[in-house]
């Protein structure tokens, strides 16, 4: 009796606690709002950085209101019809106390998974995509497209439910669908301007357009790491379980991104930081489905295909389509969402938490091989019944808001920025300065406006002046060096020591006949690099001027492509202001 009382007070004790961890889990994936938020905005430009934030916090702020409405009851009803769709209802409503005692948790858990898949469409489409028209999608498909098809796989009346479809915690129901949906909107959306372009040949020459802030990349990255713990692991229901998900869950992201490093590593001549970022994620979508089913093996396995898989489709969809996913959300979702779903089944172990045998444990353990490939068989069905279905209703979605609303801003909004033209933000970053940003269009440089840009600046005309002789008829020379940052200090103490005394200096960005350097971003070559550079400028009267040049070239030389280059021009006279001298006398100390 004792022992039975026991019992049920240790089973009590435990489900409270797996209860508060379920929505300390939901809360973790919340947070990933954040990292989503981050990572997509420090790939893309400046510019746009307030509409990404924006776009981010309205697709759970919007999924949440339609979620209320119907979401939550075409996928979770108690009434479901046919193993396919819940019957709507309003007891949230109409009967609230009984609603949080049975759904309340549920209710949490399954809307912040929602916004997730809504939310990873934003950077697909960032640049270029009118709000409204994004707040509209973000709408149809938290009020229906995925809680239908979602459904179906965590509904135990659902019908891939019932089939034993493996999605654990979502690389179907959440990143395929998010990952499908972004790949039809980055097709009917189209390309930022100047990231494609045709050559004299026909041919198109894809251009990489940097992201703006790498770091604040990195931090969403990280916070979706974190996040993720809880997105795999919330509802884990014993001690074991979450132990094991949490180790698959660090195996398989740590796994992908150290073969991506040495992927790209190979294949460019060095690390791609962007795409490590991306194949962290990667392998963490990979690892979803199956997280509390393989082993350390089968996450590890997940993680090595993840790693390639991402870098290659990133660049497929780039360089061979010419779709523009300005954050890889296609190659990161989409593709590692279908490779999770299929890896679940295909490494499912016996011997883990929940699991059952799919067929590479079933060949290697010596276990029922025909009953592993229906595992398997069932993975691909379900897979294929939530792309069909994804694909023909965004399909849909995307078309009707083109044809009515129209899905993208105009090209002088694009140009100009969508934080300025969509929100009235002059900048997210006051005070912060940016370089200017090169747009390509076929090569030719776009005017716009009615002005013609022989007349686009006004030009007054200047008096004549007539320069005084300088003193002791002595010549003034202006000397102009363009070298390396990394050179200023050694330039500017060099020059002191010969006796000039005075000079300005200037940040500027240049390319010589080399049109800068050659590297590859996100696998894309970075031609014609404008190259951060030093520019300073003396003017000399007293010094001799070949003794400024041999001095500089001494302290500049390295040999190497880049070293920089002196122009040498006539001075026709200096005003000092302060004392209102002219000629060599401007340039002398102070006595």
């Amino acid at each position: 009796m004792e022992n039975n009382i026991a019992s049920m007070i240790s089973e009590a004790v435990t489900s409270e606690v797996f209860g508060i961890w379920f929505l300390i889990g939901a809360a973790l994936v919340f947070f990933m709002q954040a990292g989503f938020a981050m990572l997509e905005t420090g790939f893309c430009r400046a510019k746009n950085a307030g509409n990404i934030l924006m776009k981010n916090l309205m697709d759970f702020c919007i999924g949440t209101v339609v979620f209320i409405l119907l979401g939550f009851s075409l996928m979770m009803s108690e009434n479901y019809i046919g193993g396919f769709i819940g019957v709507p209802n309003f007891h949230i409503f109409t009967d609230f106390s009984n609603f949080i005692n049975t759904n309340a948790s549920s209710f949490v858990f399954n809307l912040v998974f929602c916004a997730t898949a809504s939310t990873i469409v934003s950077g697909s489409m960032a640049e270029r995509t009118k709000f409204s028209s994004y707040c509209i999608y973000s709408a149809i498909i938290s009020l229906f497209v995925y809680p239908i098809e979602a459904g179906w796989i965590w509904n135990s009346q659902g019908w891939l439910a019932q089939l034993g479809f493996i999605d654990f915690a979502g690389s179907a129901a959440i990143h395929t669908v998010g990952g499908v949906t972004a790949l039809i909107g980055a097709i009917m959306v189209g390309p930022r301007i100047g990231k494609y372009t045709k050559e004299a040949d026909g041919s198109t020459k894809v251009h990489a357009i940097l992201g703006h802030n790498l770091p604040i990349g990195a931090l969403g990255a990280f916070i979706l790491w974190f996040g993720w713990y809880g997105f795999n692991g919330a509802a884990a229901t014993e001690g074991s379980q979450l132990a094991s998900i949490f180790l698959t869950t660090t195996i398989a992201p740590a796994i992908a991104t150290v073969t991506t490093l040495l992927y790209t590593w190979i294949k460019n001549g060095k690390p791609d930081v962007s795409m490590c970022l991306n194949s962290c994620l990667a392998g963490l979508v990979g690892v979803t489905a199956g997280c509390n089913n393989v082993d350390a093996i089968g996450s590890a396995l997940i993680g090595i295909v993840s790693g390639i898989l991402v870098v290659v489709v990133v660049e497929v969809v780039d360089l061979k389509f010419h779709i523009d996913d300005p954050v890889g959300a296609v190659g990161v979702h989409c593709a590692n969402g279908i490779w999770g779903t299929i890896a679940a089944g295909l490494f499912s172990t016996n011997t883990a938490p929940a699991g059952v045998d799919g067929p590479i444990y079933a060949i290697v353990h010596g276990g029922d091989i025909g009953a592993g490939f229906k595992v398997l068989g069932i993975q691909v069905l379900g897979l294929a019944a939530v792309i069909a279905w994804t694909a023909l209703c965004m399909t849909i979605v995307f078309t009707i808001i083109k044809k009515t609303h129209g899905l993208r801003v105009s090209r002088e909004e694009e140009l100009e920025g969508l934080d300025s033209t969509e929100h009235g933000l002059p900048s997210a970053y006051d005070s912060f300065a940016f370089l200017p940003e090169p747009i390509r269009e076929d090569g030719a440089v776009m005017v716009t406006g009615d002005v013609p840009a022989a007349e686009a600046v006004e030009v007054k005309s200047v008096p004549t002046y007539s320069a005084p002789v300088s003193a002791n008829g002595v010549k003034l020379t202006k000397v102009e060096i363009i070298c390396k940052e990394v050179k200023l200090e050694q330039l500017k103490t060099a020059m002191m020591s010969i006796g000039i005394t005075g000079m300005t200096v200037s940040h500027v960005l240049g390319c010589g006949i080399q049109k800068g350097k050659l590297e590859y971003y996100r696998g894309v070559a970075v031609e014609a690099t404008l190259l951060p550079k030093i520019q300073v400028d003396i003017v000399v009267s007293k010094v001799p001027v070949q003794t400024v040049i041999d001095t500089a070239k001494k302290v500049l030389y390295t040999g190497h492509i880049g070293d920089g280059k002196i122009f040498v021009y006539n001075v026709e006279d200096v005003v000092k202001v302060r004392t209102g001298e002219t000629g060599y006398d401007a340039l002398q100390d102070v006595e």
